[in-house]
């Protein structure tokens, strides 16, 4: 929200109140001055008027997890261990998931109470890449190559998938970059070739690649430096 959106929404400013406060520099954001009346203001900004607190502002949390197969991308689930289930931390239920994996897809999962920064790591527009590693009960051969470069057409949804760059890593197995999550898009690709997926493991998000030293289930915070990437 802008920042004199934010202030025209408290019943003690008026919209000639927000114009002084700000032109005067009585308003600072995480600590720095804003005269600014476009400044984005979040959920997570500590918001103050000369030196009264307007909103506390509450942390943002960003964790990189190892997801195991058999667990389920979801908050609650009644038949199966979910993600957050892994999750040892305060509050975990105000968390969601960036990027979700199928049921017995391994690898790199994020978790965070970020929605703007989570939408810029999974939507297509940002053309973020995420890497798979895939093991396939068929040999793999140029052919796929080729074709998942220029696209797949999928009916059930009427689009035809964004380009993607397949590496051939044995006669089984290969490397998958996409900007995309369509449903079960990686073995709806394979598919067209009748070659049915036999391991899926998410091996990095953009710029994030999952940390070696985390096993299936465990989990950790990302630094500054990992959060700011995106």
């Amino acid at each position: 929200m802008r920042l004199d959106r934010f202030l025209s929404n408290l019943p003690r400013f008026n919209r000639k109140d927000v114009r002084l406060a700000l032109s005067s520099g009585r308003v600072s954001v995480d600590g720095q001055r804003v005269s600014d009346p476009r400044h984005d203001v979040r959920e997570f900004s500590r918001v103050e008027f000369d030196d009264e607190v307007l909103q506390v502002g509450k942390p943002a949390r960003y964790f990189m997890l190892h997801k195991p197969q058999g667990c389920v991308s979801a908050t609650t689930d009644p038949q199966h261990p979910t993600v957050l289930d892994l999750l040892h931390e305060p509050d975990k239920h105000e968390l969601h998931i960036a990027g979700r994996l199928d049921f017995n897809t391994t690898g790199l999962m994020l978790l965070t109470n970020d929605g703007q920064w989570s939408r810029r790591l999974t939507q297509p527009q940002t053309k973020l890449p995420k890497v798979y590693y895939v093991e396939t009960e068929k040999v793999i051969d140029e052919r796929y190559v080729q074709t998942f470069a220029q696209g797949l057409y999928f009916a059930f949804e009427d689009l035809t998938t964004q380009p993607a760059q397949l590496t051939m890593l044995g006669p089984r197995c290969a490397r998958l970059s996409i900007i995309e999550g369509r449903y079960h898009q990686i073995k709806r690709m394979f598919g067209h070739f009748d070659n049915k997926v036999l391991r899926l493991h998410r091996e990095s998000m953009a710029h994030l690649t999952l940390d070696p030293v985390l096993e299936p289930g465990q989990y950790r915070a990302l630094t500054p430096s990992e959060i700011q990437g995106v």
